[in-house]
């Protein structure tokens, strides 16, 4: 199951990838998140280790780890989303001023979950996309 959604915030490509590979931020912008934890030392680089705490659709402990991270243009993290293994893309272009950020998503449900997983998935799309509304709110504020 993949999606993307992207939206252009006004802010320069280094204050927004700045803010996003610090997985830390995610709960400030992603509302069904209560805690994200790094559980490895350092900045974030490829192989930072995260926990988080989500709390919508229902309490679960999930783990990310970054398995790309180009500065000011990508960030590739994988891990477990509610349950399902994922992988987010996110691509920065820089556009003067202001920043287009590209998330692409792919989860990969079991096998007895492909059947309705097309339905699961614009649902999840329009959660992400607000998450990332949230984000653009949020980024062109500070």
């Amino acid at each position: 199951m993949k999606f993307t959604n992207t939206i252009t915030i006004d802010r320069s490509a280094t204050a927004v990838f700045a803010y996003l590979a610090n997985l830390e931020n995610l709960p400030q912008w992603n509302y069904a998140l209560a805690e994200t934890q790094q559980l490895t030392p350092g900045p974030p680089s490829v192989g930072t280790r995260y926990r988080q705490t989500r709390t919508i659709p229902s309490h679960a402990v999930e783990s990310l780890e970054i398995i790309e991270l180009v500065p000011n243009q990508k960030l590739t993290v994988e891990g477990t989303l509610s349950g399902l293994p994922a992988t987010l893309t996110y691509t920065l272009d820089a556009t003067g001023d202001a920043t287009t950020l590209t998330n692409s998503v792919d989860l990969r449900p079991p096998r007895p979950l492909n059947l309705v997983a097309p339905i699961a998935a614009g649902r999840i799309k329009s959660a992400v996309a607000a998450n990332l509304n949230a984000l653009k709110q949020l980024l062109e504020q500070s």
